[in-house]
């Protein structure tokens, strides 16, 4: 949401936005609310990190288990057929962060990015090797010295072990993660697990370490987007103009100290509008508020609040309109993730141990045996997902007479591979009443539990109009 504050002079003031000509050395604020939030959004990271060490019934806890065609998470294993419940996850992500942003603009960006997670980590590690910003302007701009390079160099080390650890874990995502450790060390890895820590190490080291806002800026096809999101009712910070600018009856609270600028890490001055380049982290808010509270003054001159109420003030009609559910589109978003959210549920509870469908036959639907009775052929595939080779057998029901061909009771089922068994089903006409009869394949086996595994397949009979008619004459 873009607006343009009073506070501006020049509209071109407003639109600025760094392009890369000059480094933004963001000041780092170690007290206030939001840098407590900040630190622990970030912390949630760990996670990352710590997962793929997590073991369930001895084996990794968190797989995608790309050449065995399959994902693990913990006692539940997914498959390719299962891909819908991965396809709802991604998409009720998705909706989830549309609703955030039309509610809070880019919170998301501000506290969870990995971008700003891991930018907020380097420069946590610049700062306390180089110095306040000013210090490192002068650092920079100083001649090469044995002291620089020192610091310089140590600096880069610890960038690069922290790009080097993210890439590493990522790649634990795909395989086990003891036995990927010792393939690096003993330089045994395949090529895939060397690609994929070289991107991860290369994007990582450039992204938080150079790049920083830019990624934000330029890379991110979020903060192309999100403008459109928001309303005259999504709340984010936001400089009290009425309250900042002195007049001729009052002065203002803004001293004009800039601090809320100091600590960006965008470089974005809160005090010209709601700009684009603003990740809704809220340091601003701490900056300005330890500024109020030194001078005796209340805090939330910058403050998370919308449009609407920096223009109404402190009417109650405002309220109103910000509850979400008077707000059609956030409404809309709740229901689609409540939508997604029970579909994954319904997923994960209700995966069958055991895929098992039947394709009929199509050339030819049918076949008159020289006995006279009737044949359908039909082709039965089924995928054993329970991690353990079955022994199915497999039984067909329908009118009477009806005989299944072509199986050998027990079928040993493998593990994760698609099974196609060619069968056949006889039934005599004068036990079929209709062109179209329905019959049930039954698949039953011994879980490793000792409980049976059950599936049935619906499917159809197909036979010839005579068939019907000579039941009829009969």
């Amino acid at each position: 949401m873009n607006t343009f504050s009073p506070s501006t002079s020049k509209p071109d003031d407003y639109w600025h936005v760094n392009t890369g000509y000059e480094t933004v050395y963001a000041k780092r604020i170690n007290k206030g609310r939001f840098r407590t939030y900040k630190w622990f959004t970030a912390s949630l990271w760990l996670i990352y990190f710590f997962a793929p060490y997590i073991r369930w019934n001895g084996t990794q806890a968190i797989l995608f288990d790309i050449p065995g065609r399959k994902f693990h998470l913990f006692s539940i294993t997914l498959w390719p057929q299962d891909i819908w419940v991965l396809s709802l996850l991604l998409f009720s992500m998705a909706f989830t962060l549309f609703a955030v942003t039309t509610i809070a603009g880019r919170v998301f960006c501000g506290f969870f990015c990995f971008q700003t997670v891991w930018t907020d980590v380097f420069t946590f590690i610049e700062d306390k090797l180089e110095g306040a910003p000013s210090k490192r302007r002068r650092l920079d701009k100083a001649p090469w010295s044995f002291q620089k390079i020192r610091i310089k160099t140590l600096k880069h080390l610890v960038w690069l072990l922290i790009a080097v650890l993210t890439g590493v874990t990522f790649a634990a995502y795909f395989t086990d993660v003891f036995w990927l450790w010792r393939a690096y060390f003993r330089f045994e890895a395949p090529a895939a697990a060397w690609i994929t820590l070289g991107i991860f190490t290369s994007v990582i080291y450039l992204f938080a370490g150079f790049l920083r806002e830019q990624v934000c800026f330029w890379l991110c096809p979020y903060a192309r987007i999100q403008g459109v999101m928001c309303d005259r009712d999504t709340i984010m910070p936001a400089y009290d103009t009425k309250r900042g600018l002195s007049t001729a009856d009052k002065k203002g609270d803004c001293i004009n100290c800039k601090l809320c600028v100091a600590v960006c890490p965008t470089g974005v001055d809160i005090r010209k509008g709601q700009a684009e380049g603003c990740i809704t982290c809220g340091l601003c808010i701490d900056a300005c508020n330890s500024v109020m509270d030194r001078l005796g003054r209340p805090e939330g001159l910058i403050r998370y609040a919308s449009l609407r109420e920096l223009e109404e003030g402190d009417n109650p009609r405002i309220f109103k309109k910000n509850k979400i559910l008077h707000r059609p589109r956030v409404l809309v978003y709740l229901l689609i993730i409540l939508a997604s959210l029970s579909g994954i549920v319904y997923g994960l509870t209700h995966t069958a141990p055991v895929d098992f469908k039947v394709l009929h036959e199509r050339q030819p639907l049918f076949v008159l045996l020289s006995n006279g009775n009737i044949q359908n052929k039909y082709i039965l595939k089924i995928i054993n997902k329970t991690g353990r080779e079955l022994d199915a057998t497999i039984t067909v029901s329908g009118p009477d007479g009806i005989t299944l061909a072509g199986v050998s009771n027990p079928e040993r089922i493998m593990v994760g591979k698609v099974m196609p068994i060619p069968v056949f089903v006889r039934i005599a006409p004068g036990n079929i009443e209709r062109e179209n009869t329905p019959v049930r394949f039954l698949l039953s086996a011994a879980g490793a539990d000792g409980r049976e595994i059950r599936s049935e397949y619906n499917s159809m009979f197909i036979a010839p109009e005579k068939a019907k008619q000579r039941k009829e004459k009969n």
